[in-house]
């Protein structure tokens, strides 16, 4: 599949959204930062945030939204409950961010950079 095609599993569409919804008020990301995380405009976010939402959503937010609660996933498990929910928002000075905020470069660098933390974060929990 590419970027441009949706998901075709309506389901696995309303956990990812209900699980990025949490993630987002957990972390009380603004509106527009948690539609940027995303790769959604504002608008669809709003409607996103709905539970009742039946809208689609394109393999590239999916695999974005599965990439965020694996780092959350990891954050929590990592860190305690006040660093784990601040986390990318403190600067950082981890050879992935080089003192800026791990929301900045997600947001700027789009999925690579999602993938690349998650696995930081992943190669953090096994100790490596």
């Amino acid at each position: 599949m590419t970027s441009g095609q949706f998901s075709q599993n309506p389901r696995a569409t309303e956990v990812a959204l209900k699980a990025y919804r949490n993630i987002a008020d957990n972390w009380a990301l603004p509106a527009r930062q948690a539609a940027a995380l995303a790769d959604m405009s504002p608008g669809k976010w709003r409607g996103a945030r709905r539970p009742n939402y039946r809208g689609r959503i394109n393999v590239d937010q999916m695999l974005r939204l599965s990439a965020l609660i694996g780092i959350y996933r990891s954050l929590e498990l990592y860190f305690n409950t006040p660093i784990a929910r601040s986390w990318i928002l403190l600067p950082n000075q981890g050879p992935l961010f080089l003192g800026a905020k791990p929301l900045d470069v997600m947001i700027a660098d789009g999925l690579p950079a999602l993938l690349t933390t998650r696995q930081y974060l992943d190669n953090c929990l096994d100790g490596q």
